[in-house]
């Protein structure tokens, strides 16, 4: 099999056997550290999967996050037999192994960015698998204030989420 085509398989199975996003780390962690390949490939595979609309990226907090497309899983689903079980075997592994990091790597962040009013947006999220329970935007006048609610979040995240369903779903006045 064709090097970089089976670099590519393994990314898509890797991104397909997750319903969270994967960082470039993670990625690299699995496929340079069981030396199926060196980071140059691996960069090229990403590259051209990115091109050929088969993932897609997020940037958060300066990392990029990678998700597969449908356009991705429509391809893997015709060439995910040519992808050895050995390698599937251990991809399946790593992520069993790997799955509370990259479930929580993904699945809770914080990003802000200097908006147009001169003032830092702040967008704060939560996803439970592909869905999105709560996407947080709002608007603060300093940098230390965005950059302190994006730490922040990860370990207050799920008590303000639980605190504004039960305030907006209480019947109270």
């Amino acid at each position: 099999m064709e090097g970089l085509l089976l670099y590519k398989l393994i990314i898509l199975f890797m991104l397909d056997r997750t319903d969270y996003t994967m960082t470039n780390s993670m990625i690299s962690d699995f496929i340079v550290g069981k030396e199926y390949t060196n980071v140059f490939n691996l960069h090229e595979s990403l590259s051209e999967l990115i091109d050929s609309d088969f993932i897609s990226t997020d940037t958060i907090r300066d990392t990029i996050h990678y998700k597969i497309t449908n356009s991705g899983e429509e391809a893997l689903s015709y060439f995910e037999n040519r992808l050895p079980y050995a390698i599937k075997q251990d991809i399946l592994e790593y992520l069993k192994a790997e799955k509370i990091n990259v479930k929580n790597e993904s699945e809770i962040y914080a990003d802000y960015y200097y908006n147009d009013t001169n003032w830092y947006t702040v967008k704060c999220i939560i996803k439970d698998r592909r869905e999105t329970l709560i996407d947080l935007r709002f608007d603060v006048p300093a940098k230390s204030q965005a950059e302190s609610i994006c730490n922040n979040w990860r370990a207050k995240s799920s008590s303000i989420y639980e605190y504004l369903v039960n305030q907006l779903w209480s019947s109270e006045q």
